[in-house]
């Protein structure tokens, strides 16, 4: 059998946008809760955006450097969520904030684009933050994260005992071929878009296109058929 890739659409704002992003299939919604990012919105819209969220799509909060008690606060507000450490935060830190993993945790690691990824040790990395539910590929760029830019997946470790999730500048024209480049490096593989589903021209961060959104799903079942 096939295996599945699971799929999380990230960085969401709107209402149309999350019933979107489940009408085509999506496995889990992000929204961003770090201020500096132009997809951010408050807990309190997040809330909102994920009481919308049917069973067995799963709500993802992010977070960059944010002190524990505002982790804890947000927790109260969307129950069921899992947490995406997206900053500077320690293998301690993390486990502070989501409460000693009552809370699941993505972690995301920073891969310098270009041949500096090859030095990023991804197998030292996971087991750093071996408490972390998955660890989550981001491009290493000024800021953290939503670039749309990628990093050469073919440089990582072949063996890597974790399961991962693919981001950093993925769409429907490359998700194939990140997919089929890591699913055989490590446990299992899920995939994170938030830029390549978003609607052309400036001033768009976190204003998602159905269109798209429905061709990264349908590009990342094409994949899991191959």
């Amino acid at each position: 059998m096939s295996a599945k890739t699971r799929i999380k659409i990230c960085g969401l704002t709107r209402e149309a946008d999350v019933g979107a992003a489940i009408a085509a299939g999506a496995d889990a919604i992000g929204f961003v809760l770090y201020q500096k990012s132009p997809r951010y919105v408050p807990i309190e819209r997040a809330a909102a955006l994920a009481r919308l969220l049917p069973p067995f799509v799963t709500p993802v909060l992010l977070f960059v450097n944010e002190a524990p008690e505002g982790v804890h606060a947000a927790c109260s507000a969307v129950p069921g969520a899992t947490l995406q450490f997206h900053g500077d935060e320690t293998p301690d830190q993390c486990l502070q904030a989501s409460q000693g993993g009552k809370y699941p945790f993505l972690r995301a690691a920073r891969i310098p684009p270009g041949e500096a990824g090859r030095d990023f040790d991804l197998v030292k990395y996971a087991l750093d933050y071996s408490k972390a539910h998955a660890i989550l590929l981001d491009t290493q760029v000024d800021g953290y994260g939503g670039s749309g830019q990628t990093f050469n997946w073919s440089l990582l470790r072949p063996n890597v005992n974790a399961h991962l999730v693919l981001s950093g500048g993925l769409s429907a024209a490359n998700v194939a071929d990140g997919i089929w480049q890591l699913r055989p490096r490590c446990s299992s593989l899920a995939v994170d878009v938030s830029s390549g589903v978003e609607l052309s021209g400036p001033g768009n961060k976190g204003l998602k296109d159905p269109k798209k959104i429905n061709q990264f799903v349908a590009a990342v079942r094409a994949a899991d058929q191959a």
